[in-house]
């Protein structure tokens, strides 16, 4: 079972950045000038993974929402 999540960092990502997160879904938040990454992880090691690499790109995270997905 995957892990459906939703981060939200600040700022619109560049399109170099934006291929950096090629598995999860981007969309533009309502706030301005930050953008949601939605998408399902395969475990909570790739969730974990999700966010070091987030960090890695020096993106500011704002939020983070995680839930179970109903996916087999």
């Amino acid at each position: 079972m995957g892990i459906r999540c939703e981060i939200v960092v600040r700022g619109r990502l560049s399109r170099t950045l934006m291929t950096e997160f090629e598995e999860l879904d981007l969309e533009a938040a309502p706030r301005p000038a930050d953008t949601v990454l939605s998408g399902e992880v395969e475990d909570q090691a790739a969730f974990n993974g999700l966010l070091r690499r987030i960090e890695a790109l020096g993106l500011e995270l704002l939020e983070v929402r995680r839930h179970q997905s109903n996916s087999s």
